[in-house]
């Protein structure tokens, strides 16, 4: 098994604060993944992407792009604007190199979750052709989202990968905590992930505040809500092949290294 470490956005400790500067840090603290964040909108241009893409593949570092938070594919009125983002978001991330796009699927509102399925799945089908008849080599990750109003469960994004291959669940471990209220049995997560076709898993990781609606914010992982100990064992226990999890802990890399402690001590070489 070969697994990714990195955090979401530039490191804490860069003295830079560019994309190429954060991409540069990662590999001097002999982390080896960083997902970029266009969450509030996508800011890089074309050039810029194909020049840090550059810096990243020269320094090792595996590249993942995640979406702007304002996407609701669910709702007729907010989907073509939706769909922009998420399509100018691939299309920086083939110029980065980064093989995957992130986001968030969107929210029920009054849709029966049969309906919104189907929203979520055409609107996945239109900017999966988008994808391949511009050529650019990206796949869509629909993340597990953290709360009950939100479509995104496993089970859900699992369905809309076995419809559409170039879709993959993208799992945040603290999502799926919150959602169920403080619980997550690691191992029949794991179990669901390695039922699908993927060979390459990507994944979030922190400690989560919440509520009995599910998620509030973000905590660093030394409060073990959820505890990375435990999916450390159970990912030793898989037999998965490649996974990458990104530190969304507000102390980002640090955390990082922290995982990778846990990660040897569970036996990770």
């Amino acid at each position: 098994m070969k697994i990714y470490l990195g955090p979401a956005g530039i490191p804490i400790t860069s003295k830079g604060t560019s994309t190429t500067d954060g991409i540069r840090r990662i590999a001097e603290l002999h982390l080896d993944a960083m997902e970029i964040e266009f969450v509030r909108g996508v800011y890089m241009s074309s050039q810029s992407a194909k020049d840090a893409g550059k810096v990243a593949k020269d320094a090792g570092v595996l590249l993942s792009v995640h979406a702007p938070y304002y996407i609701n594919l669910c709702n007729p009125e907010k989907l073509e604007a939706s769909k922009k983002r998420i399509l100018d978001s691939c299309e920086r991330a083939h110029h980065l190199g980064a093989w995957i796009v992130v986001f968030h699927p969107g929210f029920y509102g009054t849709l029966e979750k049969t309906k919104a399925f189907d929203f979520v799945l055409r609107a996945c089908e239109e900017m999966n052709e988008k994808i391949a008849k511009e050529g650019w080599d990206v796949k869509l990750g629909l993340e597990t989202t953290g709360k009950s109003s939100q479509f995104g469960t496993l089970d859900e994004n699992i369905e809309i990968h076995k419809k559409i291959r170039n879709c993959m669940p993208a799992v945040d471990w603290a999502h799926i905590f919150a959602r169920n209220v403080g619980k997550i049995d690691f191992r029949e997560v794991i179990s669901k992930m390695e039922s699908t076709s993927v060979n390459r898993f990507h994944t979030h990781f922190s400690g989560i505040e919440y509520t009995i609606k599910g998620e509030r914010n973000h905590i660093t992982i030394e409060h073990r809500k959820p505890d990375f100990r435990e999916l450390a064992k159970g990912l030793m226990k898989s037999g998965m092949k490649e996974i990458t999890i990104i530190s969304e802990s507000p102390i980002l890399e640090k955390d990082s290294f922290k995982m990778k402690e846990m990660l040897a001590e569970a036996g990770y070489t």
